[in-house]
Parts: structure tokens; C-alpha cells; sequence
């Protein structure tokens, strides 16, 4: 396994055993990020750091996550003309990580795009905060940027910019739609309009007040933010805080997130039009705050990490008030979850958000869900329909990691463009594993690719080596799609694309057609049309039989 050669290369690092740094070149830098990103790692952060008094310009570093551990690869940058190899080929999101790093330090990486994506006329383009010694005050001579989008041409495309300044955005940032009627093309995002400056902020007060500043870069990560930093200030001392006041900071964590779990599934009750959820949320994070302010004296928590432990106790019965107040709110939590999870207005809103290919296919969409009716006639419990269901849902989510210019072609995909295209069910699975309540769901968008010969993709599993789920899912996925003339779907043997054919039209018929009005229902589209129960008894085994007769065609 590519990944194995790292391990002996480490350096332990305080935190743990599974965090380690190691020392690269160029080539390494490269290397070290494509065999994360192969085992299904993340990027979770890149950086620039300028040395001074050193034979070197600067470092580079990237923190990298996979199977649990914590890779810290740093790169020495020679000179101040040089450049590092750009890593947005393995992560995307490495992009907007080295133009931050550009702007603050003027270190950049051989990324062509040196758009910049924090200074927005705040300093001069040749200035770097935490290179140059800035005037406090952004000179009024200084212009903002015209900042060039990526413009997408052609009939009917019309550019919908948003921001920066808008109600409902939470941070300013500045959006523009291409778009034709309805369907998105695509949409870019500028932000760090809300850049505080607070990297250079560090650098000017002394380490034991820099919790306090670390506590306010974000209002609702207080917790999170400043136990980062009491850490990272901790292990370059070698202090090690009291056995508990680690119990304590954890305990703040955990507090920390629910709360903010609370609140973010009331916004997404209210984001969908459901003012019950948003007001049932807020209702419970309401009790936890004050459960919180009676057991710690703190509601926020703000403050509470210090460098060397915390700054406060659990007061008397503490523990057993907070135990009873949360207990409390997860039972209720357990019953709106069954409220959101039925509730087709909410499912309507959001299955497929966030995919184009999805929301461009909406026929398709509406058709794969006969999925959930022919998976329950062959034996799967209902546990197991509603984490799978999910599954099917979501099962082309990991194309937003495929390029659009692959997603979006009209004709046949080139050899490298499929191989690009064959990743997309990984990437779904790497997404949703990380998802609490979706992580049983990651099978189905990890298999629905496979085939019964074995000649699927990605893991080329075969026969009831794949999930029963996922075989069922396939086949339903695979005729539709054939069905409506989908390009990757189509088969090179002309006798098998006449028999799929067939199948298709069976299937169209017996489970797209009759069952339209049940699957709708089961799939959240509002018809206004009532469910009826006696047209689903009726239909759905026959059905399963044609997906059972169809399946080693496929």
C-alpha cells in the first residue's frame, strides 16, 4: 500500500501516537497528498509560515487525515521567488487554502489562479500582513478588486450575482449564478470579506492571552477554537493540564456541539419552510443553555479554556442536572427526527440539494425511487429501508467531485475522463462515512456501481458479494437510465442493449408508470395526489419480479 512508506518516515507530535510531521521535498509534497487522497483521505488544512534568521524563505505545511491519523508533511521553500506544487489535483478545496496563504504571506504555490481571496482592497497587492508591518487603517486610496469570475457562455445563460451584502447570509460573501431558466450551471463564491486580521493579531499579544482571542474568532466555536489553541500552546511547552480539566474541556466540547446541532436543525427546518422544526430546535437549545448556565455558570461557555486546564468547576449536582436535561432533549431530538425524516415537504427541499446532475434529472430521480418499494417486497427490514433509502437518495452526491466539463459532456468520455468519472462513487462513500446518521447509507453510494458479472466499478464486487441493496438500487438506477438515453449507460453489445431495452420499457410500465403516485409519496414530491395503498399491494410484486428477471442483464 502506497500510504505504509509514510509511517516509518513520522515524527511523533503532542496530541497523540496517530500525529506525526514529516519532512519533504517537492516531489514528497506531491506524493505524500495523491496517496491520502487515494485512501479516501481529507485535507483538513495548508498553511505558510515565513523564517526568519534561517538558510530558508519559508515552510509550507498541510494537515492531512486518513485512517485515523494525522499526517503533517512540511515543505522548505528555498527563496522568495520560488513556489510550491499546487494539491487542488487531490483536494479542491486546497485551492482557496493557498491563496489565503498568498495574500497573508506572499508565499504562493504554482496554482495559476492568484485571484486574491482575503485582501479585498484592505492592503496593496504587494503587501502580506504577516510578511510587511501594515498601517492600522485601510488606506482610502487603496481600490477593491475587480475580481474576475469564471463567466460560463451560451444560449440562454444568464449571470445572477448575489452579495456581497444580502439578508440571510450568515458571513458576507459575494455569489454569482450562471444559469439557464432554472437549472444552475454553475456557481462561484468570493468570501473572506470578514477577514478580522486576527492572524496578525496573534503575532502582537503575548501567547498566555492568545486563548481569549481564539475564543472570539468565531462566537458559537468558542470551546473549539480555544482548546486549539490552549493544545497547541500546551505541547510546544511540554505543560500538561490536569486529568480533570481535560474531562471538563470535553465535556465544554460536547456541549459546544450540541448546541450548535440544535440550532442548525431548527435553521434547516426553517430553511425548508417548516417553522415547526425551527421553533421545536430552538425550543431545546434554549433548555440546554440554561441547563448549562445552572451546572457551569455559563451559557457560551466563552472563555472557559485556559492554557493549563479551565477556568471553572461543575458546581454542586452539576453532572446529574446536565445528564438529566440532555437525556431530555435527546428523547424528544429521536421524535423530530422521525417528523423531519416523513415530512415530504422538508425531503422535497433538500434530497439531491447540492447536485447538479441530480437536479437536472429530476425524472430520473422521481424514478429510482420504485427503489425503496421492490427493496422492501424482497426482505429488507424497515431500519435498513430508511438508512438505504438515504442511500439511493444520495447515490451520485460524490459527483461534485467530478469536473463539470466531464459531467456536463454530450458525447462519449474519453478513457482518462472515465476513470474520473469511476470515482464518484468513492468520493459519495468518503462523504457520507464521515455523517453520523448517514454513514449506513455509504454502502449504497459505495455499490451502486458494481455489477452482477463483476465488471463494475469501484471494487469490481460480484454476484452476492454486493450488497442486496445496492443490487436491487443498480438495477432499477441502470434501467431507468437506459431507458432515457443516459450516455454512460449505454451498452457496446447491440443484442444486450436490445434485451435491456426491453427490460427497460417492463420495467417503465409495470413500476414507473403504475407506481408513480406511491413513489412520489415515498420520494417527498408534493402531487396533491392522495397515497393509494391498494395500487401498491397490487403492483408492487410484480415489479419485483421484472427487477428479478432483469437483474442478470445487467
Amino acid at each position: 500500500m502506497p500510504l505504509a512508506r509514510w509511517w516509518p518516515l513520522l515524527t511523533p507530535l503532542p496530541g497523540g501516537p496517530s500525529i506525526g510531521a514529516v519532512d519533504v521535498d517537492a516531489q514528497g509534497w506531491v506524493a505524500i497528498a495523491s496517496d491520502v487522497a487515494a485512501a479516501g483521505g481529507q485535507l483538513l488544512a495548508l498553511w505558510t509560515t515565513l523564517e526568519h534568521g534561517t538558510d530558508v524563505h519559508a515552510t509550507v505545511r498541510a494537515t492531512l487525515l486518513v485512517d485515523s491519523r494525522v499526517l503533517v508533511p512540511t515543505l522548505r521553500i528555498p527563496s522568495a521567488t520560488a513556489a510550491y506544487p499546487d494539491l487542488q489535483d487531490f483536494f479542491p478545496a486546497a485551492t482557496r487554502m493557498q491563496r489565503a496563504a498568498f495574500d497573508l504571506t506572499g508565499v504562493a504555490s504554482d496554482d495559476p489562479d492568484r485571484r486574491p481571496w482575503l485582501r479585498h482592497g484592505a492592503w496593496r497587492p504587494d503587501e502580506h500582513p504577516l510578511r510587511d508591518r501594515l498601517p492600522p487603517a485601510a488606506d482610502a486610496s487603496v481600490a477593491v478588486d475587480d475580481y474576475a469570475f469564471v463567466r460560463v457562455d451560451g444560449e440562454g445563460v444568464h449571470e445572477i450575482p448575489v452579495g456581497p451584502v444580502h439578508a440571510g447570509i450568515i458571513e458576507p460573501g459575494h455569489f454569482r449564478f450562471s444559469i439557464v431558466g432554472e437549472k444552475v450551471l454553475r456557481l462561484e463564491e468570493r468570501l473572506g470579506y470578514v477577514h478580522k486580521g486576527i492572524e496578525r493579531r496573534f503575532t502582537d499579544i503575548p501567547a498566555l492571552e492568545g486563548h481569549r482571542l481564539a475564543a472570539r474568532v468565531s462566537g458559537d466555536s468558542a470551546v473549539a477554537f480555544s482548546w486549539a489553541y490552549c493544545q497547541a500552546l500546551e505541547g510546544s511547552s511540554g505543560a500538561v493540564p490536569p486529568e480533570r480539566s481535560l474531562y471538563l474541556r470535553a465535556l465544554c466540547l460536547e456541549l459546544e456541539r450540541l448546541q450548535n446541532h440544535l440550532g442548525d436543525l431548527g435553521a434547516l427546518g426553517n430553511d425548508a419552510g417548516f417553522a415547526f422544526g425551527l421553533a421545536q430546535f430552538s425550543r431545546l437549545k434554549e433548555e440546554l443553555l440554561r441547563a448549562m448556565h445552572a451546572a457551569i455558570g455559563q451559557r457560551y461557555l466563552l472563555d472557559a479554556i485556559v492554557p493549563g486546564g479551565v477556568a471553572f468547576d461543575l458546581r454542586d449536582d452539576g453532572a446529574a442536572s446536565l445528564g438529566a436535561a440532555v437525556r431530555g432533549i435527546g428523547k424528544t431530538v429521536l421524535e423530530l427526527r422521525r417528523i423531519y425524516d416523513e415530512h415530504a415537504g422538508v425531503r422535497d427541499r433538500f434530497v439531491g440539494a447540492g447536485d447538479e446532475i441530480v437536479l437536472s434529472r429530476m425524472d430520473h430521480d422521481a424514478n429510482v425511487g420504485p427503489w425503496l418499494l421492490l427493496a422492501e417486497d424482497l426482505g429488507l427490514k424497515h431500519d435498513d429501508l430508511i438508512q438505504t433509502g438515504r442511500g439511493a437518495l444520495l447515490h451520485d452526491v460524490g459527483k461534485i467531485g467530478v469536473r463539470d466539463s466531464i459531467l456536463l459532456k454530450p458525447g462519449k468520455l474519453s478513457e482518462e475522463e472515465w476513470v474520473e468519472m469511476r470515482m464518484h462513487p468513492q468520493i459519495g462513500y468518503n462523504i457520507l462515512q464521515n455523517i453520523e446518521f448517514l454513514s449506513p447509507a455509504a454502502e449504497i453510494v459505495l455499490c451502486h456501481q458494481e455489477r452482477w458479472d463483476g465488471k463494475g466499478y469501484p471494487n469490481g464486487l460480484a454476484g452476492s458479494d454486493i450488497p442486496l441493496g445496492a443490487r436491487i438500487f443498480a438495477v432499477v438506477d441502470t434501467l431507468d437510465a437506459t431507458a432515457m438515453g443516459e450516455g454512460w449507460y449505454a451498452f457496446e453489445d447491440a443484442q444486450t442493449r436490445q434485451a435491456v431495452g426491453e427490460a427497460a420499457a417492463v420495467v417503465q410500465e409495470a413500476c414507473f408508470g403504475k407506481l408513480k403516485r406511491p413513489v412520489r409519496r415515498l420520494c417527498g414530491r408534493r402531487t396533491g395526489i392522495p397515497y393509494d395503498k391498494d395500487l401498491e399491494r397490487a403492483v408492487v410484486p410484480g415489479a419485483a419480479d421484472v427487477a428479478r428477471e432483469a437483474r442478470a442483464l445487467v
